[in-house]
């Protein structure tokens, strides 16, 4: 209190009249006019404003104690006349940092009037978060050697403002802050007036002692120095905290006003007590401090985040802990299972010995037969391939092939090459001219999707594909050909990561009949290759599987047995014909067994999705091979058709009956389509892969199969890979259809994923494997890979092999449940590992779809 009572009479007394304020130097006096207009626009209080004041004057007493008193008190009455109240405060502050020469009035009151014309005139800067590290050029002058650093604790800043707030000033000078203003004091005016006008945003209150020993420097060059430290220091530290949280109360009002770096370790010596103090730069200084601030500076000299090298070691370390199994997770409890193996294939009385023989003796015995009906974006059929004009078109391809494309006068093409086949979606019949036209000259199509554009990412592996196959040739459609982007030369453009190609239409114009002497070699099935099969993995890239002339015949072999497959029937194929079930049903087998095939284009199923079940109604087909999105579109769209009756069919193929979700769009349209003719057994799903091909799938019912099997299982138990039947009114639990028996002719077995193919318990969730006659070969060009998933060898838990036969991973994960039913829960692609516990990627959509998505999984979600 007494401080404070000194600290207003000495300003009362060192009020200096506009005379006597010209004795002092040119930076006091603009420091004095920044105080005026502070005051006179609110931004301090009356208090505030006398105590700057009088530390701004305090080292210039002796100069000004001579002045009449009257004159003091002249003065001191005009500079309360100035004054407002705190009460009218405005939201902007004024930027101090540059210096104006109107400033520099001889006239007290002048310089004020100028200076609030230029506040009026200025841009004010927006607020920015405060700091306390000074622009490097004013660092070295006005910097003193224990400059805070930027890594303070803010807690503890918090602490240090309030002991600083609440120590008084005390009037003792500091050798070692002595020396410092010696060393500012000897330094260039220059620099002295540089750093004077840098601004920088600052937080936290300066902590320096005020000393009388200045005042007994009298040089011109002592005041300007002084008066820079006294401009870059932040005056009010009696009347508010330091800021340490970037933005001060005021600072989100006004722009930020200059500061120097914050001084840390010059004690205000509120004990009694001398101590010796380092700084964050190491330097021992000397001072009155309290034991608080001692282990606050201490704490503040720890680095605030440990060495980078910690980072890693510590990262490294979690990464070697084993993760320790849960003593309570479910294992399995079952025995060992057995191989299960499919009824035996059965012998067909003249069955052709291959499927080029097929169709040599549906053509020409039966060549008014209808093969395939394509079908336009209306839903009308465009054109009926005959088995005699497929036998036909076929020849002639064939013999173009061959003989008519040469380069050099050296064939292009010889028996084995491959060839690519490019064809769209909506066009089936001119691509099963180009397959059999392919496998007619014994060469090795290549099934492949259009490009869209010559940099398409897709399109980039099937290149590779196609390059690894050595491919020179792609067939394609003159509409198809048309479409695909061109080079300046009016070519087809060569598309990025593709072989350089030569492309040839394959429609009417462009072929040629062959003589009457030639015959395509009709030869038996062998180990050859026949086709290669495009597949795409989850990381992106495209491999080739390789299917033999034998696998392909004991494929369709297979069908016909497991689907009771017989001459003439009608099939509806909503599947892509290119690959995969569509290709072996609606290509394949359809052709050995002289089938008629409606092809649904997916353009049409787009616009309007009944278009298979009014074609199933129309040509009252017997199988039809659909996916449950199929399906599920149909019960979107079934209230706009109404006479409509699905009784001929005795088999709807479900093609990715092995997808969990695929049973709720089962149930949902038995459910409304029953009332129309649907029999709850014809519905059959089956399991495939591109590499085993059919799997299993669920027998039709005349066949006096076992009834259709529904598996709930606990999901926590699915996770570790174990097998627990659990209750429907659970949410934590997965309901499963079975995907019928195994493929007639085939051995299956269940192995572990990881590590050694050992076999699994019964109650064991695993990858199910085929050995048959029936699957691919191979990956083209990758004998590695090649070993791993086609020549898989499972071994008993005591490490013997359970067959001399290799099977074939199907990427499938399952078990055999029941009745020697197959049940699929999920695909090695899907599988997620999360905290040693197995999720898959089905089991999401599947929980989906099972909880009302228009309630709770919302769009773009």
């Amino acid at each position: 209190m007494a401080e404070r009572t000194s600290t207003g009479l000495l300003t009362m007394m060192l009020e200096p009249t506009p005379a006597v304020a010209m004795t002092l130097p040119a930076e006091v006096r603009e420091k004095l006019a920044e105080l005026e207009l502070e005051l006179s626009e609110g931004d301090i209080t009356q208090k505030g404003y006398e105590k700057k004041r009088g530390k701004l004057l305090a080292p210039y007493i002796p100069q000004i104690q001579g002045v009449d008193p009257s004159l003091q008190i002249d003065n001191r009455i005009q500079a309360s006349s100035q004054a407002v109240l705190p009460g009218s405060k405005h939201n902007k502050s004024r930027a101090a940092n540059t210096r104006d020469e109107r400033f520099r009035s001889d006239l007290h009151t002048e310089a004020v009037q100028a200076a609030l014309a230029k506040y009026k005139e200025r841009k004010m800067p927006m607020p920015s978060k405060r700091r306390s590290v000074l622009v490097q050029s004013s660092v070295e002058a006005c910097t003193p050697p224990d400059t805070s650093s930027a890594s303070e604790d803010e807690g503890s800043l918090r602490r240090q403002g309030r002991l600083a707030t609440s120590t008084p000033y005390q009037g003792h000078g500091h050798p070692a802050v002595e020396h410092w203003f010696n060393r500012v004091i000897q330094g260039s005016s220059t620099s002295s007036s540089a750093s004077s006008t840098s601004s920088h945003p600052g937080g936290r209150s300066v902590t320096t002692t005020n000393t009388t020993a200045h005042a007994a420097l009298n040089a011109n060059a002592a005041a300007t120095a002084l008066a820079d430290l006294m401009a870059h220091t932040q005056l009010d530290n009696h009347s508010a905290p330091p800021d340490v949280t970037g933005l001060s109360e005021r600072s989100s009002h006004h722009a930020e006003r200059p500061q120097v770096a914050s001084v840390r370790g010059v004690s205000r010596g509120y004990n009694h007590h001398t101590s010796v103090m380092e700084t964050a730069d190491g330097v021992p200084v000397n001072s009155r401090v309290s034991s608080k601030i001692q282990q606050l500076l201490n704490t503040l000299k720890r680095p605030k985040r440990p060495p980078l090298r910690e980072f890693f070691v510590d990262d490294f370390e979690e990464l070697l802990d084993v993760q320790q199994p849960d003593p309570n997770q479910p294992k399995p409890e079952g025995q060992h299972m057995s191989p299960l193996e499919g009824e035996p294939l059965g012998v067909v009385n003249n069955w052709p010995p291959s499927l080029p023989a097929a169709l040599q003796r549906w053509g020409t015995t039966q060549p008014k037969s209808p093969c395939l009906t394509a079908l336009d974006n209306a839903g009308k059929p465009v054109y009926t391939l005959t088995y005699g004009k497929l036998w036909t078109r076929s020849q002639k391809l064939a013999y173009t092939l061959l003989n008519k494309l040469s380069t050099r006068n050296e064939p292009l093409l010889m028996p084995g090459d491959r060839v690519a086949l490019v064809f769209p979606n909506n066009d089936p019949v001119m691509f099963m001219v180009a397959f059999y036209g392919c496998l007619l000259a014994e060469l090795v199509p290549v099934p492949i999707e259009v490009p869209l554009t010559r940099k398409d990412a897709g399109s980039q592996q099937i290149g590779f594909l196609l390059g690894s196959c050595g491919v020179t040739l792609a067939l394609t459609t003159d509409a198809c050909q048309k479409g695909l982007p061109k080079a300046q030369t009016g070519e087809v453009a060569t598309f990025k990561g593709w072989p350089r190609l030569l492309w040839f239409v394959t429609d009417g114009k462009h072929v040629v009949k062959p003589p009457k002497d030639w015959h395509p070699p009709i030869r038996e099935a062998s180990n050859d290759i026949a086709y290669i099969e495009y597949k795409t993995s989850k990381e992106g890239s495209t491999m080739g599987i390789t299917v033999s002339h034998s696998a392909m015949l004991a494929h369709c072999h297979a069908l016909t047995q497991a689907c009771g497959y017989t001459e003439a029937e009608t099939i509806t194929n909503v599947l892509d014909f290119k690959r995969e079930a569509g290709l072996w049903h609606g290509v394949l087998t359809s052709v050995m067994n002289r089938m008629h095939v409606i092809s649904i284009p997916y353009s049409l199923m787009k616009v309007n999705p009944l278009s298979w079940i009014q074609k199933v109604h129309t040509y009252k087909a017997r199988v039809a091979v659909v996916k449950s999105r199929d399906m599920h579109w149909s019960l979107l769209a079934q209230r706009d058709q109404r006479d409509i009756s699905l009784s001929s069919l005795r088999m709807l193929i479900v093609a990715d009956g092995a997808n969990p979700w695929s049973i709720s769009s089962c149930d949902a349209f038995l459910n409304v389509f029953q009332a129309r003719g649907l029999r709850p057994e014809v519905i059959c799903p089956c399991a495939s892969s591109s590499e085993a091909m059919t799997v299993a799938i669920r027998r039709p019912p005349e066949m006096g199969v076992p009834p259709p099997g529904k598996a709930v299982l606990s999901m926590g138990g699915l996770s570790h890979s174990v097998i627990r039947v659990d209750t429907e009114e659970k949410l934590s639990v997965l309901t499963v259809q079975d995907v019928g028996q195994v493929m007639p002719g085939a051995l299956v077995c269940v192995v572990r994923v990881e590590g050694t193919p050992y076999l699994c318990q019964t109650d064991e969730v695993g990858e199910i494997c085929v050995s048959s006659g029936s699957t691919g070969v191979a990956y083209y060009g990758l004998p590695g890979m090649t070993k791993n998933i086609f020549e898989t060898i499972p071994v008993t838990s005591s490490g013997i092999p359970i067959s001399d036969r290799p099977f074939t991973r199907t990427s499938l994960l399952g078990f055999v449940g029941p009745d020697s039913l197959v049940f699929v829960v999920g695909k090695m692609d899907g599988l997620m590992v999360v905290s040693g516990r197995r999720h898959n990627a089905d089991d999401v959509v599947a929980t989906a779809l099972a909880v009302e998505p228009m309630k709770f999984v919302y769009r773009g979600r």
